[in-house]
């Protein structure tokens, strides 16, 4: 019987940052550089002992600190010497960087609509719209996908990005509400087969201790 040839899959593991300050007190970071706290050091840590046998041959990160110093930790435990990777930044959230959701709805009630229904043509005003971020997002990933053909590669980043990631792989129109996890120091696993993409494993958490936050807007 002639053996039909099969291609390895190219598996994309994507870890969000660790936790900051601002993610515990639910506070729009976008491309502010915040770092990590120490519970967030200590979750990049624990991402990066449990994929030290995760066959990963490149790690590419985001170059805002949170994601950055992720990426330090998870590097040092699997031998890896992080990659910064700009296109791989949150999105831009103009005028709502730095505050609250509650001082948002405040003080930006129209936006803070927008926002919520998930306008995508919406751009805080002098940020960044989920148009515009799927394009950046999407074509970073797709980018990454044919450098690695049949490899397993990390990317650390953040979880608006993570948003954009989940809606490409399953279809899912960007204005539709989140059905889905992004917790601070999760760790995902999507495949390439040169055909079409899949979602292999979401919103791992088994490695942390209890209470990872996913403060992101549905």
């Amino acid at each position: 019987m002639l053996e039909i040839p099969t291609t390895r899959p190219t598996r994309l593991c994507l870890v969000r940052h660790g936790e900051t300050e601002w993610n515990a007190e639910r506070r729009i970071q976008g491309q502010i550089d915040i770092g990590l706290n120490p519970g967030g050091l200590r979750q990049a840590e624990a991402a990066g002992r449990w994929l030290q046998r995760a066959g990963l041959v490149a790690l590419y990160s985001s170059d805002l600190q949170r994601a950055w110093h992720t990426a330090c930790a998870i590097g040092a435990a699997t031998g890896l010497d992080p990659i910064a990777m700009p296109a791989l930044r949150e999105r831009r959230y103009g005028i709502f960087e730095g505050l609250t959701y509650a001082e948002l709805a405040a003080s930006h009630p129209a936006g803070y609509a927008a926002f919520e229904a998930r306008d995508p043509d919406y751009d805080f005003e002098s940020g960044e719209s989920l148009k515009a971020m799927y394009a950046r997002v999407t074509g970073c990933l797709q980018a990454l996908a044919a450098s690695h053909p049949g490899m397993a590669i990390g990317l650390v980043l953040h979880g608006g990005v993570l948003d954009i990631v989940n809606r490409f792989v399953r279809g899912t129109p960007l204005e539709a509400p989140r059905d889905f996890l992004i917790p601070n120091a999760g760790i995902n696993w999507i495949a390439w087969d040169g055909c079409r993409w899949a979602i292999e494993a979401w919103g791992e958490t088994r490695h942390l201790e209890p209470g990872a936050l996913d403060e992101l807007p549905t």
